[in-house]
């Protein structure tokens, strides 16, 4: 758990990483430009489309993509060079914000084309997250992985603070395709950076898993790690609820406060500015609070945020209350990525963060729908309010399904095991490979073997073991024997590679019940079927694969 004597300044720690720096900086000018596109699209809308739905869609068609693709994204960022793969994402956006540009300077925008251009640049913003939130690991040091994630939110809401605004006087002035195009350019820093960061790369003599079979093994690894469970439903329950906000704050500047695009830039930007302060505010929070603190009183932050809102025909009151909503905001979705990031080790990092994008972002497409659906059938003031009662929720939530403590968890690989020495020709692919462990417990030590056997099942599994069984010898009860299968012999070696410094404790708590007189023994043996031998076919061959 953090120490009371962490200091503020300590957020400033990864700036020392002129990487980290660097992409910083050209990121904020990428998030510059999205800003200012989102206040076109939403704003066009309503010029567009008299449906309060069709406004939510405009959200609702950023984040879905994040939703759908996030998992597959976070498999190719594990598998792929990760400058590679986001260089290949901002290059995407550039074309697709171009092309939106040229749409509307021509005069054939619709509502749907709209929708589909806006969910496109959404697609390349779910490509480039997962990387680029799993290469902060790789460039800062993991005691600053929480400063970076906090200062990234910085970044993005220092633009939200100012680039709402300046949107809106674009989109006075120049339209909505004048704020596409400036949208277009700011892309083009980024690239450059990237272009010159020269990261360090590792190779493995592994080869690489098919997409397919990362993406399983993303989601057993997040399915077996209780921690990150929970962190996935209440960032979806955040999502849903906190969308509210920005999904409806178009509707909010024109008929709530009765204002225009400038109204609405400077609503957006209040929010930014409390997301900001929430940044800063962070490390003090972080002294007093646990988790679960921190979480309350984000969603009990927005709760009042929301109340405000749907009440208040003031600009300056609503305002003030999105100063609330921002912090609320910065303070959640940086508490649950640093969660995950420090609960997953390197290798799976981007499936466990596209995860947590899928459950947020995933509740935030369902979120603008379900309130503009609300505001379309019954009024804007209900919607704000019924999203309040359901912020609330998430709080007491937090009674049933509390987030974890704050913990120093050691993920560098273990690195104890070798592979075996093999009698026999065996191939990579030989497979399927049954693994059994004998072990020797006293029954003084039973419930304590079992105890720590069940620790041992989620691990097993969490890296790759299939049909986990234990065991026990009816004949010799101070026998038992544990069992998993894994498809082929190199996801045999890759499952061993794959425990952790921080596993070790479960395996020496095994090894402390174990009779020292009788060492666990491990045995390998390829699955085989039974099959009619003919006279010309020798009885014994090679190690084949079998699938």
């Amino acid at each position: 758990m953090d120490t009371p004597k962490e200091k503020p300044a300590s957020s400033l720690a990864p700036f020392q990483s002129r990487t980290f720096r660097e992409i910083w900086f050209a990121s904020m000018s990428s998030n510059f430009g999205g800003l200012i596109q989102g206040v076109g699209a939403a704003w066009m809308m309503t010029s567009i489309s008299d449906s309060e739905g069709m406004v939510a869609l405009v959200q609702a068609s950023n984040t879905l993509p994040i939703m759908v693709l996030s998992l597959f994204a976070g498999a190719v960022a594990d598998s792929f060079n990760r400058r590679s793969v986001m260089l290949t994402a901002q290059t995407f956006m550039l074309c697709i914000s171009a092309a939106l540009a040229l749409t509307a300077f021509s005069g054939l925008m619709t509502p749907w084309l709209l929708l589909t251009f806006t969910f496109l640049v959404g697609c390349g913003g779910a490509l480039n997250n997962p990387s680029w939130q799993a290469s902060v690991g790789d460039i800062v040091p993991r005691q600053h992985i929480g400063s970076a994630v906090a200062l990234n939110s910085v970044g993005f809401n220092i633009t939200r603070s100012v680039g709402p605004a300046i949107g809106g006087a674009i989109v006075a002035s120049a339209g909505a395709a004048g704020a596409f195009m400036v949208n277009a350019l700011s892309y083009t820093p980024l690239i450059f950076v990237l272009l010159r960061w020269k990261p360090e790369t590792t190779t493995s003599a592994l080869p690489r898993e098919s997409l397919g079979a990362a993406i399983s093994t993303g989601l057993r690894y997040v399915a077996m790690s209780p921690n990150i469970g929970k962190v996935l439903l209440r960032a979806f329950v955040f999502g849903l609820s906190a969308v509210a906000i920005l999904a409806l704050l178009p509707l909010v500047a024109r008929d709530q406060v009765e204002g225009g695009p400038l109204t609405f830039g400077f609503l957006l930007g209040a929010f930014g500015v409390g997301a900001v302060c929430g940044a800063f505010l962070l490390p003090r929070m972080r002294a007093r609070l646990n988790n679960e603190g921190m979480v309350r009183a984000g969603f009990a932050s927005f709760a009042f945020c929301a109340t405000v809102t749907a009440l208040s025909h003031s600009v300056w009151l609503t305002a003030f209350a999105l100063l609330f909503g921002g912090a609320a905001w910065v303070n959640c979705m940086s508490l649950f990525n640093t969660t995950v990031q420090l609960s997953t080790p390197r290798w799976v990092v981007g499936r466990a963060l596209s995860l947590f994008q899928m459950s947020a972002f995933g509740g935030m497409s369902l979120g603008s729908w379900l309130w503009g659906s609300v505001t379309e059938n019954f009024s804007l003031t209900l919607a704000l309010l019924c999203a309040a009662m359901m912020m609330l929720s998430g709080a007491l939530l937090g009674m049933f399904v509390p987030l974890p403590n704050r913990m120093e968890l050691d993920l560098d690989p273990l690195g104890r095991w070798r592979e075996p020495r093999i009698a026999g020709d065996i191939a990579p692919r030989s497979g399927p490979v049954s693994i059994s462990v004998e072990y020797t417990v006293a029954e003084a030590d039973r419930d304590a073997f079992m105890e720590a056997m069940y620790d041992r099942r989620r691990i097993r599994i969490r890296d790759g073991a299939r049909y986990w069984t234990l065991m026990r010898d009816m004949e010799n009860p101070v026998r038992w024997v544990e069992t998993f299968k894994v498809p082929t012999w190199i996801d045999y070696v890759r499952h061993s590679q794959r425990a952790t410094k921080s596993d070790a404790s479960i395996g020496e708590r095994i090894r402390a019940l174990n009779d020292p007189n009788h060492p666990p023994k491990v045995s390998r043996m390829l699955v085989r079927q039974p099959r009619a031998v003919h006279a010309d076919r020798p009885a014994h061959g090679p190690l084949e694969v079998h699938h």
